[in-house]
């Protein structure tokens, strides 16, 4: 298998990225079609598929504020994915760049929610009795998966400082020697 960062592009990456944003704009599309805002339907005795608007951030942080969060989480969202680009572009493993492709993918689902709707759809909605974890969709999972992995491999990262391997190329082409 491919074990340096080298043997996928760059755009591999970005078009996985891309059909993340995509498969999550078809599924809010499909729930804002086929459901009223605010159903719910159950699925499992701790799972239901709702239509519920996120104008915040997680968890719906900021979500009662007077309208300014929408074009500060754009913003944020923007600055966010340039730098995640960049990351996947300047990745050596094939993980770290597939860990950033997925939350650039999922960063970019909400944040055409936000340009396009003023708030981002949630339809996954977990419980258990009466307490429910707050609403979702599949762009946070992707965001999470990938900042997960992220963490995973930094801590990894920091368990071998010292491990460096002899002619390991930082480019395609290009071999430090130490």
């Amino acid at each position: 298998m491919f074990k340096d960062r080298a043997s996928l592009s760059t755009l591999t990456f970005l078009g996985f990225s891309t059909l993340v944003a995509l498969a999550d704009q078809i599924i809010k599309w499909l729930v804002q079609q086929s459901m009223a805002y605010g159903q719910s339907i159950e699925i499992t005795p701790f799972f239901n598929w709702v239509h519920v608007w996120n104008e915040g951030a997680a968890l719906s942080l900021f979500a009662d504020s007077s309208g300014w969060q929408r074009y500060f989480f754009i913003a944020i969202a923007i600055v966010v994915s340039v730098v995640l680009v960049k990351l996947i572009q300047d990745s050596r493993q094939r993980a770290e760049a597939l860990a950033c492709a997925m939350v650039l993918g999922g960063a970019l689902g909400n944040v055409i929610d936000r340009v396009f709707r003023g708030y981002v759809v949630d339809y996954l909605d977990f419980h258990w009795q009466s307490w429910h974890w707050p609403a979702f969709n599949l762009a946070d999972v992707f965001i999470v998966l990938g900042m997960i992995m992220i963490l995973a491999m930094s801590f990894r990262a920091n368990k071998s400082p010292n491990k460096q391997v002899e002619d390991s190329p930082s480019q395609p082409g290009d071999y430090r020697r130490e």
